[in-house]
């Protein structure tokens, strides 16, 4: 069975197709995140108060500050020890 033009068009396209997803895919791997962190919020994006990526020296950072309030003792309210006075519910 001979391959006539029309097939070799078809497959032509499909393998040009599969090239062009594949390229996709590595550029979305580099370019993807530093997209995402580039939209506003009201768009969609990250808020402010996300904490960095792993991996970065900032996340470093982060962590350390957040290990270093978890370690600090608890502070004393001189309210807590009594007990809290409700209204009775009705």
């Amino acid at each position: 069975m001979p391959a006539s033009a029309r097939h070799t068009a078809v497959i032509a396209a499909f393998a040009l197709a599969g090239t062009i997803l594949g390229g996709c895919s590595s550029i979305n791997e580099r370019l993807g995140p530093a997209v995402g962190e580039a939209i506003p919020q009201w768009a969609g994006g990250m808020p402010k108060d996300v904490p960095p990526r792993r991996g970065t020296p900032e996340y470093d950072a982060f962590m350390q500050e957040h290990e270093r309030k978890r370690l600090e003792p608890a502070p004393t309210n001189a309210n807590a020890s009594a007990p809290a006075q409700l209204d009775p519910v009705h």
